[in-house]
């Protein structure tokens, strides 16, 4: 059993930051960070919360598949910036468009997890019958734990959602994902806690991270991440291909995590596969962490790259480490 995406839609803040931009607030310029990331602009938040751009996404998807938010039998959501610690960004959602008889919850997977969230929705429709239509959304605000203060990393983050209603069809899909908490001190973002005032004589646990890395920002060690990243993709899609006998030759367009260009470059190349196969979007969305593939994946829709009847592989890879894939007709 496979699944249908009966439509798309995404919301982008309308706040660009050029790159010319950023070099006002960190030593770098322009060819620098186009040079070595691909970015030539990229969205941030205006005041816009995760769960509004997130439910203004999954509005729009739901406006054009025509159905009634009632119909919809679970929301997943894919963050790793939600505005609250609780509620999930999925029940508030879920209150914003009315879909009050949905089960809603969080997925937390990095940049993997809207591939993630896939996954779950393609195993609830399997094993619940009675389920209709999934709403899957990813929705990032990466400027709320971006460090302004590290040139290396500020210039590739930014924020964004979009959302994809599916529901259970006779195609084609297969999907592997995977994870390794050995690599996770390459790419994290620390949270700080109350202290607890009964609390004495503390054990320190370490965990990996650095012990003096600033709370609530991403920490980035950017070469090791390469190195995960472009073995990571062609990893994941052909563990994928390989579930179902598929000769990845057959699939029409790779929509991959929009990382950065040289990471695509290089993975295209590890996997032998043309780059032009892969929709790219990372000129002017930037790195928006789990929302990046489905913002590409609508995008590419709007623009007529992914047609329907097409085989589209959708890749992610990112903090954990996570990476996983999903290839479904669309």
């Amino acid at each position: 059993m496979g699944i249908k995406v009966l439509s798309t839609g995404s919301y982008t803040p309308s706040l660009t930051i050029t790159n010319d931009d950023m070099a006002k607030i960190v030593d770098t310029n322009d060819e620098w960070i186009r040079t070595r990331t691909g970015i030539s602009t990229r969205r941030m938040s205006c005041g816009e919360p995760t769960w509004y751009m997130g439910a203004q996404a999954a509005k729009q998807a739901i406006e054009r598949a025509g159905i009634d938010p009632l119909d919809i039998s679970y929301i997943i959501d894919s963050t790793i910036t939600g505005d609250f610690f609780t509620p999930s960004m999925a029940c508030m959602i879920q209150r914003e468009i009315g879909a009050e008889n949905a089960a809603a919850f969080d997925v937390s997977a990095a940049c993997s997890g809207f591939v993630f969230a896939v996954d779950i929705a393609h195993r609830y429709l399997l094993t619940d019958d009675k389920a209709k239509y999934i709403l899957v959304v990813a929705n990032e605000n990466l400027s709320y734990i971006t460090n302004f203060n590290d040139r290396s990393s500020c210039v590739l983050f930014a924020d964004g959602a979009a959302a994809m209603i599916i529901e259970r069809s006779d195609s084609l899909f297969s999907s592997w994902i995977g994870s390794d908490g050995n690599g996770m001190q390459y790419l994290y973002a620390k949270v700080g806690h109350v202290p607890n005032p009964f609390e004495e004589n503390a054990e320190e646990m370490p965990d990996g991270s650095d012990p003096e890395a600033p709370m609530g920002v991403l920490v980035q060690n950017g070469k090791e991440v390469y190195k995960f990243a472009t073995k990571a993709l062609p990893r994941a899609a052909k563990a994928a291909a390989d579930r179902i006998g598929l000769d990845l030759n057959k699939i029409d367009l790779f929509v991959p995590h929009q990382a950065n260009i040289r990471i695509l470059e290089t993975a295209a190349k590890n996997f032998g596969i043309p780059i032009d196969k892969f929709y790219t979007t990372i000129d002017h969305t930037g790195n928006t962490s789990s929302a990046s593939v489905p913002i590409a994946f609508n995008e590419a829709v709007e623009n007529n790259a992914i047609k329907r009847g097409d085989i589209v592989c959708i890749v992610g890879f990112g903090a954990g480490l996570t990476l996983g894939a999903a290839i479904f007709e669309y």
